[in-house]
């Protein structure tokens, strides 16, 4: 058992500190992170850009088969949907990355 070392009040404001004991190991530390293009390949991103586009295949159906009302609605949806699906997923892509 290793005895604490006594100091009193006037050594503890004039003395600087003790030194250790024992003296610190040295480490290395690595740090590679690859940027590789299959990063984009994330299940998710790509479950999400499919969605977006079978509504996008859906409604230029809609448009050859000629009911143009139905078509215009999904219109309107993926004039919302687009903009913010994709400003998510680059969010989602940049939080999830560690460069």
């Amino acid at each position: 058992m290793r005895k604490t070392p006594d100091i009193g009040f006037r050594n503890f404001l004039h003395k600087p500190s003790f030194k250790p004991s024992a003296k610190p190991r040295p480490f290395k530390a690595y740090s590679f992170v690859p940027f590789s293009p299959l990063a984009m390949l994330d299940p998710t991103i790509l479950t999400i850009g499919g969605i977006v586009l079978g509504i996008a295949f859906i409604e230029q159906i809609l448009n050859r088969w000629g009911v143009i009302d139905l078509a215009d609605q999904f219109e309107k949806v993926m004039r919302f949907i687009l903009p913010v699906t994709f400003y998510g997923a680059l969010f989602y892509f940049l939080a999830t990355f560690m460069f």
